[in-house]
């Protein structure tokens, strides 16, 4: 696994051709019991690295296409998943726990729900105030700057755009971490600034 901005936070990653950008899952290490989002399968160096890091509580998805080895990675470390409660009834994995937006959910994790994705009630997270977590709707497809899903695979354009200003209205944000495509590490208030600005109402 990579080393991030912080110390206590990695990721490991896996090209996708279609889009050419990674997908990435991230790992917050804390003493309580470390907490992964959204995990891709695991090379056996990094199932290594991740074992050394101490044991994992949480495993939390952001939305049902963010699925991906979650039920593995359970079945390896013990961890509890987390889904969003949007999908609760049409989930394809069975979870521990039901998310919606809340400040705190475990000590330094406040979660965000976002509406008109391609997925009901889509899950953000902001770490210890300053380090925002995106799964599928605020993307990166080139370095140093964020985008939105198209239109065309949005349920509903004008309030995914909504959402999408609020989460990236948040005061302290320091790093943005996609699920998919380029994390953005410095500067990070200004790209979110860009990002609200290409969102703004048309009419």
């Amino acid at each position: 696994m990579k080393l991030l901005h912080k110390k206590n936070l990695f990721c490991w990653s896996q090209f996708d051709n279609d889009r050419n950008i990674d997908f990435h899952s991230y790992l917050w290490v804390r003493p309580e019991g470390n907490v992964v989002f959204d995990p891709l399968p695991l090379s056996p160096h990094d199932e290594l690295h991740l074992k050394s890091l101490g044991d994992v509580s949480h495993i939390i998805i952001s939305n049902s296409d963010h699925i991906r080895d979650a039920g593995k990675l359970a079945q390896l470390t013990g961890a509890k998943i987390v889904g969003p409660s949007g999908e609760q009834h049409s989930f394809p994995i069975q979870c521990s726990q039901w998310l919606q937006e809340t400040k705190d959910f475990i000590a330094g994790l406040d979660v965000y729900s976002l509406n008109g994705s391609k997925t009901a009630g889509e899950l953000a997270f902001v770490i210890e105030g300053e380090t925002l977590i995106t799964g599928d709707l605020i993307r990166a497809h080139s370095a140093g700057s964020l985008c939105i899903l198209p239109a065309a695979k949005l349920k509903d354009s004008d309030q995914a755009k909504e959402s999408v200003r609020r989460i990236a209205s948040i005061p302290g944000i320091k790093a943005v971490l996609p699920g998919d495509g380029w994390p953005v590490f410095n500067n990070a208030e200004q790209v979110l600034a860009e990002l609200i600005a290409l969102c703004e109402p048309t009419t």
